[in-house]
């Protein structure tokens, strides 16, 4: 079969050697395109699988953001929940420490009664010194835990920290919209008010 195709060719050839070229180079396109057919295979076998890869790391990265949200967003939660445990803890303490206070102030009321009315009477230096002592105890022991008597007495009101339960004609002109008597002193906690103190303001 080849044989007699070489045959052809070269009688061709002898009748028209330009036709001959021609078919040849046909041939050889030919020939050439087969041969890089499948080089253009192995490419389009190859775009796909790095398609693949590609979106396999788009997958992961995404995967990685969400796990660092996440995180960032149960960080944040712990930190709240720590800080809002450490407010609960200080309010109760404040709390606590209030009402105990609280009960104490009227007990201090009455040693300053018992301590002025001692002073009227005819008690002994001993009882009333005993008296004294014991009532600042007490007093050193408020201050410790924070408690601080409110000044008052020649202030002008301060309806922040005074509460005006009568009013008076003042003893001196200097005297008008200011505290001429405290009924009953006042107490802060820590900078916050727990008792008004109750008093008396000249006009």
């Amino acid at each position: 079969m080849s044989r007699h195709r070489n045959k052809n060719r070269i009688e061709k050839f002898a009748q028209d050697p330009e036709e001959e070229v021609k078919e040849q180079t046909v041939e050889n396109q030919e020939t050439e395109s087969h041969e890089e057919a499948p080089e253009t295979e192995e490419k389009t076998e190859e775009k796909p699988a790095e398609e693949t890869a590609e979106s396999l790391l788009e997958k992961e990265k995404e995967k990685v953001e969400a796990e660092k949200k996440k995180y960032v967003y149960l960080m944040a939660e712990f930190d709240n929940y720590r800080r809002r445990v450490s407010q609960e803890k200080l309010d109760l303490i404040d709390t606590a420490s209030k009402g105990v206070i609280n009960d104490l102030l009227p007990v201090v009321d009455n040693f300053e009664r018992a301590l002025k009315s001692l002073a009227e009477s005819e008690a002994s230096e001993s009882a009333r010194m005993g008296t004294e002592l014991i009532y600042k105890q007490l007093l050193d022991v408020l201050k410790k835990k924070g408690v601080t008597e409110i000044e008052a007495m020649g202030k002008e009101l301060d309806t922040d920290e005074h509460e005006a339960v009568a009013q008076i004609p003042a003893p001196e002109e200097d005297q008008k919209g200011k505290v001429v008597d405290v009924v009953q002193k006042g107490y802060k906690l820590n900078g916050k008010v727990i008792r008004f103190a109750k008093v008396v303001i000249g006009i």
